[in-house]
């Protein structure tokens, strides 16, 4: 049945809908000229090439602006609902005609890394010139009071899918569109034949992203971590924050020395899951994994338990710095272990920090890393708003330049939206205050820990007192004995040749004695010069191992007067301190800021008005405006000639766009003109 008052009638006319993200793009169109961001790009990131158009570098950045901001899924799409608005959409940005979406491809593929490196700069510039919602911005609180400031550095994949081709000769070879952006590595969750790596930076409080670096493959880990530290100096000293109350959280991909040397040169704090197992071997660490540990953790969602074990100085590498080394430990199960070290029935992690003990547990350490839970929802929801690793381009530069500007979105998101709804900083006990109780020395641990021997060890019995090392004698094969390697104060032994072997087994033999077996690293043994005198066959693939064994004494007085390998002295148990403060966590929230700012530029009304131009008489052509042919080529013209290609024209149509539900405050921050209220 029809009402007969309802009335549907159909124009033949299109008359498209204006894009649901256009109020957004001219709202950043009005800010990004009022901070002069527009200007500085035009005026820093300058690129030329032959046959460049009438286009400058700018007419590109503002149409991968406006497709961050739109949420698009690709270029195509994108540019379907932006081509019956396209001269209101280029009038925002002062320009004058759309580039074609294969002029853009074009461009993109032909951008040269000193043009990214500009942006990059232009875009850290901007970071620490916005001023923070709050001074400090944000932060965590030790139990001593002490103000740090959490960044996140990790790494996120792209993988790509790629068809099987035929390689006959009667074919020419295959070419592969992303053979330059991507490279077979690993893939993680997601499923494709090549991949691609984005290091981010995270401002853990804020969650402002301070970098983004990318790399085919799995990246350039090293470098793009060396990259990371220099942005987040120059974040600290803008903000007037020493470096020493940075903490940096990796994963284990930078669990190793190499990296962390690179992160404790430039005085930064760090934490991060190690995979140098052998520091368990190191006589230090198997003393304190003796006594009980220092405290018991247990994981609120999975109720998973660890024993945590506290080791304060031990040597990163041989000559290294020393660092907080954390165990944590737990019972092996019938499911192989992903993460950790098994050893006799215990699984074994590392997490390596410079912290300082009385400012953070053991358990604190342990927390903050597995904290790195909001990094990951960050990125979850940069997935969604803006997907910034959607493929762009198929040439490094061209996919990190759209990168740098979605980083840049989000971060202009962020601030739009403090200003649009103003939240204060919250703040978070992330972990209460301890009040020491007396630690039970002569109860047994709570966590099945293996002993150190074979044989249950009790608390009350005397501690075994072994003799000196004596080392393998020569075997048949001539090569050095166990007496050629000096025994070094860390617990290492130094070959001929001067590298280091490490401990890496301890076998209890039946007549009470045990044997201790070091080995060098194979790198070490293949480019050795005395390799053929020292090994048994020099091209083995094992490296050389040397093993020592050590005898109990029946007195003090048969102890010799050198240093003993054995196992060093029992470590004082932890002494009993005040009550310490708790751990506090200054943030902001992670999702309500941006997407109240979302939430009213996509739901509101906006009116796009452009009014007709004044006719203009045509005018006749002169001998000055005859191009040569350098300009036709657009090689030599210069920058500001360049930039006036493509210029909206003053006698242009005059615009108007009209965004409501932003509050008059807003309007005045930014400089927007108030609709006139009848």
């Amino acid at each position: 049945m029809t009402d007969m008052a309802v009335k549907i009638q159909i124009a033949p006319e299109a008359r498209p809908s204006i894009p649901s993200w256009f109020g957004e793009v001219a709202a950043f169109a009005q800010i990004l000229k009022q901070i002069g961001m527009l200007d500085a790009i035009q005026t820093h990131v300058r690129f030329a090439r032959a046959r460049f158009g009438q286009y400058d570098t700018i007419d590109f950045a503002v149409v991968l602006i406006g497709y961050a901001l739109s949420g698009e899924p690709t270029l195509r799409a994108f540019y379907d609902r932006l081509t019956p608005f396209a001269d209101p959409f280029m009038a925002l940005f002062g320009r004058s005609r759309l580039p074609h979406r294969a002029t853009l491809s074009r461009f993109l593929a032909a951008l040269p890394q000193p043009a990214v490196e500009a942006l990059r700069s232009l875009f850290q510039k901007d970071l620490v010139a916005r001023p923070p919602a709050s001074s400090p911005p944000g932060g965590l609180w030790d139990r001593q009071g002490n103000h740090w400031l959490v960044m996140d550095v990790d790494g996120t994949k792209q993988a790509a899918r790629q068809r099987a081709l035929p390689h006959t000769p009667d074919l020419p070879p295959a070419h592969r569109r992303f053979e330059q952006v991507c490279a077979p590595g690993y893939l993680g969750r997601k499923r494709g034949e090549v991949a691609r790596t984005r290091t981010t930076v995270l401002q853990a409080h804020t969650h402002q992203w301070v970098g983004t670096y990318g790399g085919a493959g799995n990246g350039d880990y090293r470098g793009e971590l060396r990259q990371a530290v220099k942005a987040i100096s120059a974040y600290a000293t803008a903000h007037a924050i020493p470096l020493s109350q940075i903490l940096v959280r990796v994963d284990g991909l930078y669990g190793n020395a190499a990296p962390l040397l690179d992160v404790f040169a430039s005085g930064l704090g760090v934490i991060v899951r190690g995979k140098d197992y052998h520091l368990l071997d190191l006589p230090m660490v198997q003393a304190v994994l003796g006594f009980p540990p220092n405290q018991i953790c247990t994981h609120p969602e999975s109720g998973a338990i660890r024993a945590l074990y506290d080791c304060p100085a031990v040597p990163l590498t041989p000559g290294g710095p020393l660092v907080r080394l954390i165990v944590a430990s737990h019972p092996a199960t019938s499911t192989p272990q992903k993460i950790g070290k098994k050893r006799d029935g215990m699984v074994y992690e590392l997490f390596v920090t410079r912290l300082a003990a009385p400012a953070f547990s053991a358990k604190d350490v342990l927390d903050l890393y597995l904290h790195r839970g909001s990094f990951e929802t960050v990125l979850a929801d940069e997935d969604r708003e803006q997907d910034p690793d959607r493929w762009v381009s198929h040439t490094p530069c061209g996919q990190e330049c759209f990168q740098i500007l979605a980083q840049w979105v989000w971060n202009l998101r962020l601030e739009l939206g403090q200003h649009l709804s103003p939240t204060a900083m919250r703040t978070t006990e992330f972990a209460p205050a301890l009040i020491n109780e007396p630690t039970p020395v002569n109860e047994p641990t709570p966590v099945n820990e293996p002993a150190l021997v074979n044989e249950p060890a009790l608390v009350n019995e005397p501690a075994v007192v072994y003799g000196p090392p004596q080392w393998a004698r020569p075997s048949f094969t001539r090569g050095f004995p166990g007496a050629a390697f000096a025994l070094q104060p860390d617990g290492t032994l130094r070959c001929p040749t001067n590298h280091p072997l490490y401990a890496q087994e301890r076998r209890t033999e039946r007549d009470g004695s045990y044997r201790l077996l070091y080995s060098a690293r194979i790198g070490d043994c293949r480019t050795c010069e005395l390799r053929a005198q020292c090994q048994e066959n020099p091209s083995t693939s094992k490296p050389r191992r040397v093993s020592a064994v050590f005898w109990p004494v029946s007195s003090p007085e048969e102890l010799p007067s050198a240093p003993v390998l054995g196992p060093p002295e029992p470590l004082p148990q932890p002494i009993d301190l005040l009550p310490h403060s708790p751990v506090l966590w200054g943030d902001w929230p992670r999702c309500q800021i941006r997407r109240n700012w979302l939430k009213v530029a996509r739901s509101e009304t906006v009116v796009v008005a452009m009014e007709a131009a004044p006719t203009e008489k045509p005018i006749a052509m002169t001998s000055d405006q005859v191009m040569t042919r350098a300009q036709r080529a657009h090689w030599r013209l210069s920058w500001l000639e360049r930039f006036a290609c493509n210029a909206r024209l003053f006698t242009a149509k005059p615009l108007t766009v009209t965004i409501y539900g932003l509050p008059d405050t807003f309007a005045l921050v930014y400089g927007f003109a108030l609709l006139a209220v009848a």
